[in-house]
């Protein structure tokens, strides 16, 4: 077998080289991972999905601001004015109360002064007081009837009731029964006194009863006395 030349033995070895090289695998130069690299964000298709919308929210108008309130004084509601019937009876009720704790020479006063009032003015009121003046004993001698008169004439018979009518109303009731409760003890009095004459009349009758007989036995003991002489 003749001996290989040198170039053949070169180009030999570099066939060799080349197949070794074609078939043998070619080592994989990885990067080194850099510590600022970001991890790539693995986003799921769900999640890429875009979110519906939510219903949009009715529109709310804005909040009306209240005027501001100016703080005022309040000034006092006045009373409610008081008709001239009323002031009369106002009055008159006043001086009812200054008959109660008057004195007897004040009382026989208010009484000589009631009195010419009427006499110039027959108005309710003059009459309503004088009436209650005549029946107080501490302004002198009562004089019930002519105050049931006169409070009768106040009361009348109208319709329309007045607060002086109501007031003379209700005085009269009180005069009448005061007068119904002094018939009453008048009456019982008297009753009692008629009881009390009668027994008197009794006690008297049987004195002379028994007198007459007294002395219709003096007298029958006296002629005995002179027959057996």
């Amino acid at each position: 077998m003749p001996a290989l030349a040198p170039a053949c033995v070169v180009c030999a070895f570099t066939l060799l080289l080349v197949t070794a090289c074609a078939a043998a695998p070619v080592p994989r130069v990885e990067e080194p991972i850099r510590a600022d690299a970001e991890e790539p964000i693995r986003v799921d298709a769900a999640e890429a999905a875009p979110n519906p919308e939510p219903p949009a929210a009715p529109a709310i108008p804005p909040a009306v601001q209240p005027p501001p309130v100016t703080v005022q004084e309040v000034a006092p509601a006045a009373n409610p004015a008081v008709n001239e019937d009323e002031q009369q009876a106002i009055a008159l009720l006043a001086d009812l109360q200054r008959y109660a704790v008057s004195t007897a020479d004040e009382l026989r006063r208010e009484l000589a002064s009631a009195g010419q009032a009427v006499a110039r003015a027959r108005t309710e009121v003059n009459r309503v007081r004088l009436a209650v003046l005549m029946t107080l004993g501490a302004a002198g001698p009562t004089d019930d009837a002519r105050a049931l008169a006169l409070l009768e004439s106040v009361i009348g018979k109208a319709p329309v009731n007045t607060p002086v009518r109501q007031l003379a109303a209700v005085i009269y009731a009180q005069i009448v029964e005061r007068v119904r409760d002094v018939a009453e003890e008048k009456k019982k009095t008297q009753q009692a006194q008629e009881k009390l004459d009668q027994l008197r009349a009794v006690e008297r009758s049987l004195l002379l009863e028994r007198n007459r007989n007294s002395g219709g036995a003096g007298g029958g003991g006296g002629g005995g006395g002179g027959t057996g002489r």
